[in-house]
């Protein structure tokens, strides 16, 4: 153990200490948190799009749709399109649509609408201004029909359904999209880390063989006691730089979230604030009663400003420690296999067909669990045996966890991640004892199945 604890010191010491994982573990959760409150200061920054409207139709169509936040609709100018086009082209301030009602435009026949611009018109603008002539459209219809917007609305029914899980006390809450997030989330970093980890350790016994080091080393270490080390080596740098990043996620979250929270409210604006002055004036007893009931119902929403809020309805401790379990298991797994093909070949160009067998069942098992678990059946039979298999186990039981996973398969999944690390640590290692040392031949398959089986 002494010997395999220098090892893991020596592998741990070298990648911590390099500029790129400073860089990683540092830097890239600030760039995340940074790119995230760009996208959302100016996605909500949005300022309102102003369309003109030429109105050949008989069905004065200006008068009928309706602005909102994002679109507003004003009359084009000119008499005819061509000077309604000109117009628009030399409008100030600039206007960023000009919508065209042709003579042929009736509520039974609305082909021919067009929208020009200067330039390519986004999907999104498309979109928001098609939705306002439809809308338009309908109440017309409605109304020439004798109905309007408001009765067909009340005869809409609303049904909003709470998902409760019976099998946690008390009946858990389910919150399907939370849920479903983070059950993305989890088994994208699984699948992630231990290819991009596996890989490393593959890479570094390569780097070490073709420079003669693993015959020094092999004179004052067993073959397995140095494969042992480098990959526990580099699975105490993957949790260490987890670590870094859920220190510096949290304190983003609960720091730095409430400050730009504060600084995105806005005062209310003069004519509000009067509004409710007059209100306050002339009607004393309703003012107490609204003012008691914004109370109330300002009161949960100031409870539920915490950036980890949305966890609430997750068991969210079984979460984290099954998935530091699987994930550990899984990456001990390959990273054994991994190993053994960098002490295999000769050139990493040669890993490649041995990458191939190793890497499709972690593929799969993201692939498959994602029809499986999240747009299926979590706690079905196809989930339950991926969940089992230790190969697949690492990704399928780490998405089933936000669903809730009966304790029993979480023991049997995990006793099952273990047997099969041990197995796989000694296939692994009979194959690297003979790999690190062997130079100049052209590896199979049928050359390692020997290697298996070679005595001593």
């Amino acid at each position: 153990m002494d010997k395999i604890w220098l090892i893991i010191q020596r592998e741990y010491l070298t990648r911590v200490r390099k500029k790129s994982f400073l860089i990683m573990s540092l830097l890239a959760p600030l760039l995340l948190a940074g790119s995230l409150v760009g996208i959302a200061k100016f996605s909500g920054s949005s300022e309102t799009q102003v369309v003109a409207v030429r109105d050949d139709s008989a069905q004065r169509m200006l008068q009928h749709l309706t602005a909102t936040e994002e679109v507003r609709f004003v009359p084009a100018s000119g008499t005819t399109l061509a000077g309604a086009t000109e117009a628009f082209k030399k409008a100030r301030p600039k206007q960023d649509a000009l919508l065209y009602f042709p003579p042929s435009f009736t509520l039974d026949n609305s082909t021919g609408i067009q929208l020009l611009a200067n330039g390519n018109v986004s999907l999104n603008r498309q979109s928001k201004i098609r939705k306002a002539v439809e809308k338009a459209v309908g109440e017309l219809k409605l109304s020439r029909s004798g109905l309007t917007q408001t009765t067909i609305d009340n005869l809409k029914a609303k049904v909003e359904l709470d998902a409760v899980d019976l099998t946690q006390q008390g009946g858990r809450k389910n919150n399907v999209g939370t849920t479903t997030a983070a059950a993305y989330f989890l088994s994208i970093l699984v699948y992630m880390f231990i290819f991009i980890y596996g890989v490393q350790v593959m890479r570094g016994v390569g780097e070490e063989k073709s420079s003669r080091i693993m015959e020094v080393m092999i004179s004052s270490v067993k073959p397995f006691q140095l494969m042992m080390g480098k990959i526990l080596g580099i699975a105490a740098v993957v949790l260490t730089q987890f670590a870094l990043w859920m220190v510096l996620s949290w304190g983003l979250t609960t720091l730095a979230a409430p400050l730009l929270m504060k600084s995105d409210v806005k005062s209310p604006p003069a004519a509000a604030v009067a509004g409710m002055q007059q209100a306050t004036t002339y009607d004393k007893a309703p003012a107490a009663t609204a003012t008691a009931s914004d109370d109330a119902a300002v009161a949960p929403t100031a409870a539920t400003t915490s950036p980890w809020s949305f966890l609430s309805g997750l068991p969210v401790g079984t979460i984290i420690g099954g998935f530091l379990f699987f994930f550990l298991g899984g990456y001990l797994l390959y990273s054994a296999l991994f190993a053994s093909i960098g002490a295999a070949v000769d050139d990493q160009t040669d890993s490649q067909q041995f990458m191939f067998p190793i890497t499709i069942p972690l593929i799969l098992s993201y692939v498959v669990s994602i029809n499986v678990i999240i747009n299926g059946d979590p706690n079905g039979p196809l989930a339950f045996w991926l969940s089992m298999i230790p190969f697949t186990s690492p990704i399928a039981m780490v998405m089933r966890l936000p669903f809730g996973v009966p304790m029993w398969q979480l023991l049997l999944s995990g006793t099952l991640l273990v047997a099969g690390f041990v197995l796989t640590t000694w296939v692994a290692a009979r194959i690297y004892r003979v790999g690190i040392l062997m130079y100049g031949k052209k590896v199979t398959y049928a050359e390692l199945s020997k290697w298996m089986f070679y005595k001593g």
